[in-house]
């Protein structure tokens, strides 16, 4: 079955992802591919909409952030897009204070995993605000700095006008927070659009050299054949390695019961299940040693 490749746009206010999205578009258009648009705005009116075609599918998200208040509402506009649209591409451009790791697994709800693949996640920066953002409070110093360490590529954008030290500086802090991950220094958003669709899609023949392998941040799926006891469940938890951001899915204990299961900052929750689901795990993290992983959890199974 064919899935629907996700590119997340991720960037601080006023980055420049809108205008990243308007040669993203173009490509596809280009291309012939069918491609559709997710945006999120933290206000209640759309700013930036009439941005993207008429006849680009087009879903909005308003008056909050995808990945907080409103990650319910987003996994049923994929849904729709989904289904409305034979898509090849879906671009989703979040909020500016998005932390990209929280819309990643927005995305990998268990109702779209057969549907979705995330490619990859493109963060665009004010490079001059990045040189200042000693003036910014600690909170978005920390957003900015982790939309750079979990990008699979790093777009330093309205780079012209500064020193050759100062891009200097640019190219040394990627390196840092990033290291081996490709980036550019730019004005208008301005990137070789080539690379950016070739970062981990597999099924187009151009790029057959490049995949998932690649992304610095990894998803895995686990599939469980039955129930299993809580307590063990609980135990192999709290020796996970902390390479692990995110867990979601769905799992069935002793009690016969199923149970949508969601993993963030060490924190498990459990919310019972009144519908049967596939019983599946999806792991978001870095350097996942999914051999272990599968070894822990089958000897779950085992033990049950």
């Amino acid at each position: 079955m064919k899935k629907t490749n996700v590119i997340i746009l991720a960037g601080f206010l006023g980055s420049g992802k809108t205008t990243l999205l308007k040669q993203l578009l173009a490509y596809e258009k280009e291309h012939n591919h069918k491609t559709a648009v997710l945006m999120n705005e933290i206000g209640k009116v759309s700013i930036d909409s009439d941005s993207v075609p008429e006849d680009v599918p087009l879903k909005e998200l308003l008056n909050g952030c995808i990945c907080c208040s409103l990650s319910d509402q987003l996994e049923k506009q994929l849904w729709g897009l989904c289904k409305e649209n034979e898509l090849d591409t879906l671009i989703i451009e979040a909020t500016g204070v998005a932390h990209p790791i929280d819309v990643m697994d927005a995305c990998l709800s268990p109702y779209l995993l057969d549907e979705l693949h995330v490619a990859g996640i493109i963060s665009i920066m004010d490079a001059p605000r990045w040189l200042d953002r000693g003036m910014m409070n600690v909170q978005a110093k920390m957003l900015m700095m982790e939309q750079i360490k979990h990008a699979d590529y790093i777009i330093w954008n309205k780079a012209s006008s500064l020193s050759e030290k100062q891009k200097l500086s640019l190219m040394e802090d990627s390196e840092r927070l990033n290291e081996g991950t490709p980036y550019v220094l730019t004005d208008y958003a301005k990137a070789d659009i080539d690379k950016l669709f070739a970062l981990s899609i597999k099924e187009r023949k151009e790029h057959q050299k490049v995949t998932a392998d690649k992304l610095k941040v990894k998803t895995w799926m686990y599939s469980f054949q039955g129930a299993v006891k809580k307590e063990a469940f609980e135990n192999w938890l709290r020796e996970a390695p902390s390479s692990i951001y995110r867990i979601k899915g769905y799992i069935k204990f002793e009690d016969e019961k199923i149970y949508l299961f969601q993993y963030s900052y060490g924190l498990p929750n459990y919310e019972k299940e009144l519908m049967k689901m596939p019983l599946r795990l999806v792991f978001i993290g870095e350097d996942l040693d999914t051999e272990k992983l599968t070894e822990g959890l089958e000897r779950i199974e085992k033990n049950n």
